[in-house]
């Protein structure tokens, strides 16, 4: 027979009902064997003499406790089976939701995540365990989904300059007078092609690495990072107000974030715009501020921006110049270091980044 936990259990509550049972008669057989037996009356003498005792003989006390032991040990007998069987109907009403759940989750796939257990009852334990698997469920459903979509999205970005080179590619050789020059003019464009689509691949491992955590943390400072994130930026109108920033994390990827947001700001900006860099110390935790002009943002898409290949006007995919990657990449490496990201637009046009992470 399977040692099922339905059998643990009849076994368990058998064994215990026993081992009481054991301790009870053996208590009643001390207690009586061991007590004095009350003297029996004292017999009247015969023509007016003196009552004398009758001591109680002891084989009528040894036969006494000796029925007493044999009574007491069938009836533990009977008690136990019937505890046995009782145990085993009330472990099977116990455990018969469990049942339930292996039957549900056995029918919960990849493709079928949207099942849950959705227990009923009182809110004890085994609620609690149905209630948490169907937590786990809506977050692995949210990231099967996310996941899906990235794909999608990631094979769209890479087909289309893939099949614009194609194009061109073969326009070029299905030219039969073209020259030296406008071959040329081709390769150049091919060429530019295959860098857009070297930051592509590069921005998909990074947000791949940022995504699965941090192997090791270093001690770093987002003020120096942000300096010199803005080192390379003459052309901008900047304005910076760099504080002591002490945290922890890896260096590259805090400065990825930097370098991206910054990049965000000034790609996304209006000409003659403005960009704002802050580092500071905040309740024993590092901020780090990039607030930049440019269109308006309705509140409701700002979420759209933290998606991969998601853009600004109104969450297009991105196109051009942008990869769409750079704030889902921030908000990656954000996640990965513990730390908080707020992003809010501006009443006249433009994003406010606050990116709060623990000191070192």
């Amino acid at each position: 027979m399977r040692r099922t936990v339905r059998l643990r259990l009849t076994a368990l509550y058998g064994g215990l009902f026993l081992m009481a049972g054991v301790v009870l008669v053996a208590l009643i057989y001390l207690l009586v064997r061991y007590s004095p037996f009350p003297a029996p009356p004292a017999a009247p003498a015969p023509f007016g003499g003196l009552a004398v005792p009758v001591p109680a003989p002891r084989a009528a006390q040894a036969d006494t406790l000796s029925r007493l032991l044999v009574n007491s040990l069938i009836a533990l007998a009977v008690m136990a089976c019937a505890a046995m069987v009782l145990g085993w109907f009330m472990a099977g009403r116990v455990l018969r939701p469990l049942g339930e759940m292996t039957a549900t989750v056995r029918r919960i796939t990849a493709d079928r995540l949207d099942r849950r257990l959705a227990a009923s009852g009182p809110d004890d334990e085994l609620k609690g365990l149905a209630d948490t698997f169907d937590e786990l469920l809506d977050r692995l459903e949210a990231a099967f989904t996310a996941q899906r979509r990235f794909v999608a999205n990631a094979s769209h970005e890479m087909r289309t300059p893939l099949t614009l080179q194609r194009a061109m590619a073969e326009v070029a050789l299905a030219d039969p007078e073209a020259d030296a020059a406008a071959l040329r003019g081709v390769l150049e464009r091919v060429v530019a092609a295959g860098k857009h689509q070297e930051r592509l691949i590069e921005a998909l491992l990074v947000l791949a690495r940022s995504q699965q955590g941090l192997a090791r943390r270093e001690p770093l400072d987002l003020a120096v990072i942000a300096g010199q994130a803005l080192d390379e930026h003459p052309g901008i109108s900047l304005g910076s107000d760099l504080g002591p920033a002490p945290a922890s994390g890896d260096p590259a990827l805090i400065e990825r974030l930097v370098t991206n947001l910054l990049d965000n700001a000034v790609r996304y900006n209006v000409p003659g715009g403005r960009v704002e860099v802050a580092t500071a110390t905040r309740a024993g935790r590092s901020v780090l501020r990039i607030a930049n002009s440019g269109p308006v943002i309705p509140p409701d898409q700002v979420h759209l921006l933290l998606q991969p290949f998601q853009r600004l006007d109104s969450g297009k995919r991105a196109s051009g110049d942008g990869l769409g990657l750079g704030l889902s990449i921030v908000a990656a490496i954000v996640e990965a270091h513990h730390g908080t990201m707020d992003a809010r637009p501006l009443p006249g046009g433009g994003l406010d980044v606050t990116v709060t992470l623990e000191q070192g």
